[in-house]
């Protein structure tokens, strides 16, 4: 007769068992929805390549190259079935333009992604959607809004210009804490129209909508908590916001100012640094980042009150409007244009 311990042992084993085949069953069901979308995207190239080597044999000029879309369309759908309306077969010829040599890269992006990448006209730019939506896993909708707020723009605009070319390569395992910092931040998604607004009401907002504020920050960061408190010598303190870094191990505080930046703010992220670095980290962690956002800051004064201090302290700007994207693209491009004839 099996005793209460035996019955235990066995169903601990028995529920491992079904862990275990759960998993390699939902890992194969993964395997197989990346292997489906893989090849449509490699058939839907080829079509493409198909399409634009008919063209350039000279079948397609003139009236004839016009009505080669729609004709095709026609065809293909009667014999084929649904999927190669006029949009998506041009869609396709525009898939080995933008790609005449396919790359692995595309294979880890499905279709209605592309939809949303492939219209994008410079080539860095439309890189660096694909690197981070492979990355961060976005969807299209994800990648619709992101490309509409010019995201790339921003990032480009945010850092110095010798680094905007490198922004579709970076390697994760480069990876330094200046890299995921930006100079200005941009709070748009909060949609605040007054301008009384508090510290509190800007953290409350940013909560709200984590998932954008994650979005601005970059990826990597995980979220903590809020007003995380510090007891230090029988004192509290609250850190407004906290994150941990997973790709950085490390974590990441951050502070919000309303106003300017002021010489104690840095003194008290310094504070802050060290209570993580000393009582928060355990073995593998790195050492902690600070960001404080403020509204405004003087470069000047921050450089004095920084000197000497942890070089993971960092003062960053926010703004709650969106510069005109158009500009910003201007600007961009004219420095991306310098830094390509270097």
């Amino acid at each position: 007769m099996q005793t209460n311990i035996e019955i235990q042992n066995t169903d601990t084993a028995y529920n491992a068992l079904v862990e275990q085949i759960a998993e390699i069953v939902a890992q194969s069901r993964m395997r197989a929805v990346r292997a489906v979308n893989s090849e449509l995207v490699t058939t839907n190239w080829n079509i493409g390549r198909y399409i634009v080597e008919f063209e350039q044999k000279g079948n397609a000029r003139a009236e004839y190259g016009k009505k080669l879309i729609p004709r095709l369309s026609k065809d293909l759908s009667l014999r084929l079935g649904a999927g190669y309306s006029r949009s998506n077969l041009a869609n396709m010829r525009l898939l080995y333009l933008r790609f005449p040599i396919f790359q692995a890269v595309l294979g880890k992006l499905n279709w209605t992604q592309l939809l949303e990448i492939l219209p994008i006209e410079n080539d860095t730019e439309r890189d660096f959607y694909i690197i981070e939506t492979i990355n961060r896993h976005w969807g299209y909708r994800t990648i619709r809004e992101q490309y509409h707020r010019g995201l790339f723009y921003q990032l480009a605009a945010a850092k110095n210009t010798d680094e905007i070319l490198s922004l579709t390569k970076t390697d994760e395992g480069d990876l330094q804490p200046k890299d995921i910092v930006k100079d200005t931040y941009f709070f748009d998604f909060l949609k605040i129209k007054t301008p009384d607004y508090s510290e509190d009401d800007l953290e409350e907002a940013l909560i709200k909508h984590m998932e954008e504020f994650l979005l601005e920050l970059g990826k990597g960061f995980a979220f903590i908590g809020r007003q995380y408190r510090l007891t230090i010598d029988n004192e509290d303190f609250y850190a407004d916001l906290v994150f941990y870094h997973v790709v950085l191990k490390c974590y990441v505080i951050i502070d919000l100012k309303r106003g300017k930046v002021k010489h104690e703010d840095i003194g008290q992220m310094n504070m802050y640094l060290g209570y993580f670095a000393l009582d928060m980290n355990t073995e593998g962690d790195n050492p902690p980042i600070g960001i404080i956002l403020a509204a405004d800051k003087n470069d000047v004064m921050v450089k004095y009150a920084t000197y000497g201090m942890d070089s993971n302290l960092f003062v960053a700007k926010y703004k709650l409007y969106l510069p005109e994207v158009n500009e910003l693209k201007a600007l961009v491009l004219a420095e991306m244009d310098k830094l390509s004839k270097k």
